[in-house]
């Protein structure tokens, strides 16, 4: 009878060069996991959804940007407008309340009363007034235009052929196309039933043809 040495208990034989990992069998798949590539797939579409969300909304803030930045330029050109507008408004205002200065010193010029202190005190004011814009305008000779003269005494002239300012009674002023007062003038227009000067000419040369003896 063979007797068992106590506290020892007998072992599997293993193979010799094999591991206690072999040993044991290799645990099975859970059930319903899902492959590595499919995960993977689901990331990637995530991360692309998550994309095109962040390219959206820099799409938007960018048209916002830009559209705040149009109406600004628009705001900026708008004050701008609007504060040339009130400094042109202002400089007329100023120069319309020194028109008669002005007419009071060019009736001076014309006396020969424009001397001494007073003269350089009056090409200073004129020179000041050029500086600021002001134009004088309006010449003895030229076709009246209604738009920049005022009639103020009516005539019939022979030797005009059209609506013709024959004097300047006051000169007019504008300040660049701005016409702050008109030239107040007497005009003359053509006798009534009276050719035009160059019809006349011509039908004189015709009658002196006519006149002429022909050669024989």
């Amino acid at each position: 009878m063979t007797e068992e040495t106590p506290g020892f208990e007998e072992k599997p034989d293993v193979p010799s060069g094999a591991t206690s990992d072999d040993a044991e069998p290799a645990a099975a798949p859970a059930e319903g996991a899902a492959p590595a590539g499919d995960a993977n797939d689901a990331q990637l579409a995530g991360l692309t959804a998550q994309l095109d969300q962040v390219r959206t909304a820099l799409g938007e803030r960018t048209a916002d940007l830009q559209r705040l930045q149009a109406e600004y330029q628009n705001y900026r050109r708008r004050v701008e407008r609007d504060r040339v507008t009130v400094k042109e408004i202002a400089v007329a205002n100023l120069l319309t309340e020194l028109l008669p200065v002005l007419d009071d010193i060019g009736r001076a010029r014309e006396h020969g009363e424009l001397l001494g202190g007073f003269k350089s005190v009056a090409e200073s004011l004129e020179t000041v007034a050029a500086k600021l814009g002001l134009q004088q305008f309006g010449k003895e000779g030229e076709p009246f235009d209604p738009t920049i003269h005022e009639a103020l005494m009516h005539s019939y002239a022979p030797d005009v052929t059209e609506t013709t300012c024959v004097a300047i009674l006051q000169p007019g002023y504008r300040i660049g196309e701005r016409t702050i007062r008109p030239a107040r003038v007497a005009v003359a227009e053509p006798q009534p039933g009276a050719a035009p000067a160059k019809a006349e000419e011509g039908s004189e040369a015709g009658d002196d043809k006519d006149d002429s003896p022909e050669k024989g």
